[in-house]
């Protein structure tokens, strides 16, 4: 296997390879793989995968586990762990996400209120919102804060995120539902995740507020991690006949060219 960095098309040409220091290029490809395969790896197999002798893959496991990167389940399997989660947050306040997000209402005022968020904790952070020409009883604003486990746009990260890292954010405490909607344990937002990261998008049916109905679509990263979640919001009563198809194909558009701008890319259509 030839190892390569993680977005080798965003570099500019210079005509000379670069030098890569091959300890780092072999964790960021084992860190790669698992982000790919979405289910945990034996040693063996990622030893097998990435054509390296054991006793190599056991080192690189064992300070990826260091440092939270990895996480070993009780069969002794790997996975991603939460220590990735950071780095997804960082590079959000250093992007010009919200720069891009505006960008693309520039010449039009949206019918829907179209909303930006990141996760903070167990919370969505709302940075950037196009509050829509229509009613909605609710209005967003730029530093607002709503449960990630309610929100659309919320689910919509949590859904591309690593089960480890979904309970390492939430805790072992009990969900909070709010109008009495929503899961009250993580096991029960797990399922509903699930379900989202395959079909690709979140529902929120009145989850947040009586009345309101929002789609989320992820807004991906170079590494197809995901580092915000964009969502259009409207009144329920005002989903016509097609139960909201053309918001939901909307938001999905729109989260797909915010992911290009950002120089980010889609996960492989084959997960689930």
């Amino acid at each position: 296997m030839q190892l390569r960095p993680l977005d080798p098309g965003s570099r500019p040409s210079t005509g000379l390879s670069p030098a890569l220091v091959p300890a780092v290029s072999r964790a960021l490809t084992l860190l790669e793989r698992l982000a790919q395969q979405r289910e945990p790896m034996s040693l063996a197999r990622l030893a097998s995968e990435l054509e390296l002798p054991k006793s190599s893959v056991h080192g690189l496991c064992n300070t990826l586990l260091r440092f939270g990167y990895l996480h070993r389940q009780d069969d002794g399997a790997f996975r991603i762990g939460p220590g990735v989660m950071p780095l997804a947050e960082a590079f959000v306040a250093g992007t010009g996400i919200t720069q891009e997000f505006n960008a693309l209402w520039l010449d039009a005022e949206p019918d829907e209120t179209i909303i930006l968020s990141v996760l903070n904790g167990p919370d969505v952070v709302y940075i950037a919102a196009r509050n829509g020409r229509r009613p909605l009883g609710l209005a967003f604003n730029v530093g607002m804060r709503l449960p990630a486990h309610l929100a659309a746009t919320g689910k919509a990260m949590l859904a591309f995120q690593p089960a480890d890292a979904v309970r390492s954010r939430f805790g072992s405490t009990a969900l909070a539902p709010m109008n009495g909607r929503g899961p009250k344990r993580v096991a029960d937002l797990l399922v509903e995740l699930k379900l989202i990261h395959g079909r690709g998008y979140s529902i929120d049916d009145e989850g947040v507020r009586a009345g309101v109905y929002c789609f989320g679509a992820p807004v991906f990263d170079a590494a197809a991690l995901p580092v915000a979640g964009l969502g259009v919001c409207l009144n329920k009563a005002m989903l016509g006949e097609d139960a909201g198809a053309r918001h939901r194909d909307a938001v999905l558009r729109a989260a797909r060219t915010l992911t290009q701008r950002l120089g980010g890319r889609q996960p492989p259509s084959d997960r689930s």
